[in-house]
Parts: structure tokens; sequence; C-alpha cells
């Protein structure tokens, strides 16, 4: 087995842990808090669920730094050596709404870049992963679209923008619907990226910077898929680069433009 289908098998493992604990509370009455902003909603689900999460990957590597939005972890990617990033609820407004779509979600990086990830969506009954293959969906093959007419195409506008900043969400709407046939927002940043990686979405795009934990895991996905993932400048996506623009590869030229429009 090699090193990048080792962390794929714990990074899934890890993300089963985790989405087990949070499938369990999914619906029940639990207290809410908020962080940066009135929407941004935490619960004691996300606490206990990353907990499991961590549980796991220190089993099979203790010494390697973890990185999540909960408690105490490290909010920074380390630029060298091996590393886990860790979501244990991505889509948390719709979790505290009862909503289906969120996901646990864990990449394996190194040297800043994603090896292995796996986004387990307990109340959609999908789990996506992806090492040094291809990309899974519940343990078959998926690959991004072959739409190439943006015109049959459904993008998703991701990552929600501050309260200060709610007029680049409308301009990012408007970029969307008059490029593409539909627009389609989840409401989880890495649910839309593992929907771009198993074709179910075409593109999803933001001009915002993205935390490390919404973003790596989804990323990985997309590529290992066959996918593009790059920023505002069409370069290579990076964990510290601004905005974040993916696609099926074919429609990327046009996904960008409406990117850089925002």
């Amino acid at each position: 087995m090699t090193d990048a289908a080792e962390r794929r098998a714990v990074a899934e493992r890890a993300a089963r842990a985790g989405g087990e604990v949070a499938a369990s509370l999914f619906r029940e009455d639990l207290a809410v808090e908020t962080k940066d902003n009135e929407t941004d909603y935490v619960t004691r689900a996300d606490r206990e669920a990353q907990e499991a999460v961590t549980a796991v990957l220190r089993e099979r590597y203790p010494t390697e730094p973890v990185v999540g939005e909960e408690a105490e972890a490290r909010k920074t990617v380390p630029e060298r050596g091996p590393a886990w990033v860790v979501d244990p609820i991505d889509g948390s407004h719709n979790y505290v709404r009862g909503g289906r779509v969120w996901g646990t979600c864990v990449a394996a990086v190194r040297d800043g870049e994603p090896v292995a990830a796996a986004t387990v969506c307990p109340a959609l009954g999908d789990a996506y992963v992806a090492g040094d293959g291809s990309t899974e969906r519940n343990g078959r093959v998926v690959g991004v679209s072959d739409r190439s007419n943006p015109a049959t195409c459904s993008v998703a506008p991701t990552v929600w923008w501050p309260s200060d900043r709610r007029d680049e969400f409308a301009r990012a709407s408007e970029a969307v619907v008059t490029r593409f046939g539909d627009l389609r927002r989840p409401g989880s940043v890495q649910v839309a990226l593992a929907q771009v990686a198993a074709g179910r979405l075409d593109g999803a795009v933001t001009n915002v910077a993205v935390n490390p934990w919404d973003s790596l895991a989804g990323v990985h996905l997309v590529r290992r898929a066959g996918g593009r993932v790059t920023d505002l400048s069409g370069d290579p996506w990076r964990h510290d680069a601004t905005g974040l623009v993916a696609s099926n590869g074919a429609v990327h030229d046009a996904v960008l433009a409406a990117a850089r429009e925002i």
C-alpha cells in the first residue's frame, strides 16, 4: 500500500467516525452558538465530531499536526511535512436547520498539498474518497462531467460572503446565471466540490479566501476525478490562495471568467 493509499484509508475511517457522531445528534434539540457572525453556527456536534475524527488520526499518526475549525486545533497548514485538515461538519447552517446537505471532511496534506481526502455525508448516504487514484463515491469510481457547452451547465457560487460584501454574492449570481444553464448553492463548500467531482455540478466559484478545512478535501476530490481547480489568476490553487475556481475542465475558462467578474 502506498503512503497516499494508506492515508486515504485513514481519512475515510476518521471521516466516518466523525460523521457517525454528527449523525447521532442530527435534528436533535442542540444549543446553537455563533462565531464570526449571526449565521456562523457551532454546536456540541461540531466539537464532538472533531474529537472523534482526531482520535482516529492520533491512533495512526500521533505526532502529525491536525488543522481544524473547532476547539484548540491548529488553524494554519504547515508548509512542510505531513498534516491533517479536518472539518467536522461542513454545512453547519444546513445542519442546525435540519437540512441534509452537510459532510464530515478530512484531508491528508504533505508540504501544503492534499494527497488523500474523504468527505462523508451521512444524511445523504454518500461517501467520497480519493488517494493517489480515482475519486470514488460509495466504492464506485466517479468523474467530472463531460459538458462543454456552458448553456447546459450548473455552477455553484460558494463560500458565503461576509455581511458587508453581500453585493459580491449578487454579482456572483449574475455572473453565473448569465453564462450557464443553472445556478445551485448547496450551502456546503465541501459538498459542492464533491458534486463537481462526481459530475453533479459542472463548477463552483468564489472570489474570497477559503479556509483550508472548507476546501482541501474537496479540491483533492475534484483533481483526482479529472477536474481543474485554480485561483482567480488561473494558476493551480493552493490553500493560501484568494478565490477558488473548480470545474470539470471543459468549461473552466467560462467559470473563471464568472469568478473574475465578481
